[in-house]
């Protein structure tokens, strides 16, 4: 009996050995970004050079993303937010002060991404990709040009557009169409832009997000609203595609990193965003994604096809004909209204 009982407590602090071995007891970070917008390597040399582990979780829009930070996401530690999302939580003081002097690499962003008006002195945000809202199309699918948001109101292409499941982003298509700002805070401009949507409606495929890219590719729908880093992801697998920016104007935007009130890894969290901001890393996602990055030493590293596609890398002093999204909390019980309306109707 005592040699058995010798073995049993041998054999139990062996496996309690092994067990306390394979515990993780790295520091973890929290990430919330938006669905495919970021190469998965990336993370894991973050998780290798720092020893720590990132817990990653997507979000479709940006309202998803301020509907959990405001009902207590705190749990995040970085998050990705469109510029006038960093504008409402800035005043909704959901956001803490980023220092940078802990983001060194802060001198590789390009100047003319920096302080720009949801974030005058860069002290919320840190950019991390920038791009442009436009029609994708098929062209063996269509049988003239898109040229323009009207032509998405033409009954030839009936059960051939997809829009965007965004109310932000389809409300600014239909009140471009209108030659309105997409700022625009006039309720009558902004009930124009529902009809204009409702009578549409008829004519959608579907209201998509990142499941626009395998309907398009796939040749299932002719036409799409997109954003042009997802443009450059579909056109690399279907060569029939076109991307155009609208004759009535569009919306130029750019999304940045931020840390939510109530993180509980600063110190980690400036470590990760100074790690997305070297050159190689930046690279790494820009070419993995498609979007556009605002690092000009990762641009160089991206390949020939990559640097020299204009959707992707357009002249940007030649952007003139666009708006970049202003909050319109001041009248979102409008634009819910609106875009409930919208979607309910038949």
């Amino acid at each position: 009996m005592k040699n058995k009982k010798v073995l049993f407590l041998i054999a139990t602090v062996f496996i309690l050995t092994i067990l306390s071995g394979c515990s993780d007891d790295r520091q973890t970070l929290n990430v919330y970004n938006w669905g495919d917008y970021i190469n998965p390597e990336v993370i894991d040399i973050f998780e290798d050079e720092f020893n720590v582990k990132v817990v990653y979780d997507t979000f479709a829009t940006n309202e998803d993303l301020y509907v959990k930070i405001k009902q207590g996401g705190s749990s995040y530690d970085v998050i990705f937010p469109s510029d006038y999302m960093i504008e409402r939580m800035i005043r909704e003081d959901l956001l803490q002060k980023i220092d940078l002097n802990k983001i060194s690499n802060i001198k590789n962003v390009d100047e003319k991404f920096m302080n720009l008006d949801y974030d005058p002195n860069n002290e919320y945000s840190v950019p991390y990709m920038w791009g442009t809202v436009g029609i994708i199309y098929n062209k063996n699918l269509v049988d003239r040009p898109i040229t323009k948001w009207a032509d998405l109101w033409d009954e030839e292409f009936k059960g051939e557009i997809i829009m965007l499941n965004s109310q932000r982003d389809s409300l600014a298509v239909a009140l471009k169409k209108l030659h309105y700002s997409l700022n625009t805070r006039d309720i009558n401009e902004l009930e124009e832009a529902k009809n204009e949507l409702i009578k549409q409606k008829p004519l959608v495929y579907a209201y998509q997000g990142d499941e626009i890219k395998d309907t398009i590719i796939s040749e299932d729908a002719a036409i799409g609203v997109v954003w042009s880093g997802d443009a450059v992801a579909m056109m690399r697998e279907n060569e029939n595609l076109v991307y155009v920016l609208p004759e009535e104007g569009t919306n130029l935007w750019f999304d940045a990193m931020v840390i939510p009130k109530g993180a509980k890894n600063v110190d980690l969290s400036h470590e990760f965003i100074n790690f997305m901001l070297r050159p190689e890393i930046a690279a790494k996602n820009a070419e993995y994604i498609g979007y556009s990055s605002p690092i000009p030493k990762a641009v160089d590293l991206l390949s020939d096809d990559l640097r020299n596609n204009e959707v992707a890398y357009p002249d940007f002093d030649k952007l003139n004909n666009t708006e970049i999204f202003k909050d319109p909390s001041d009248i979102l019980q409008e634009y819910d209204r609106i875009w409930t309306e919208v979607i309910s109707s038949k």
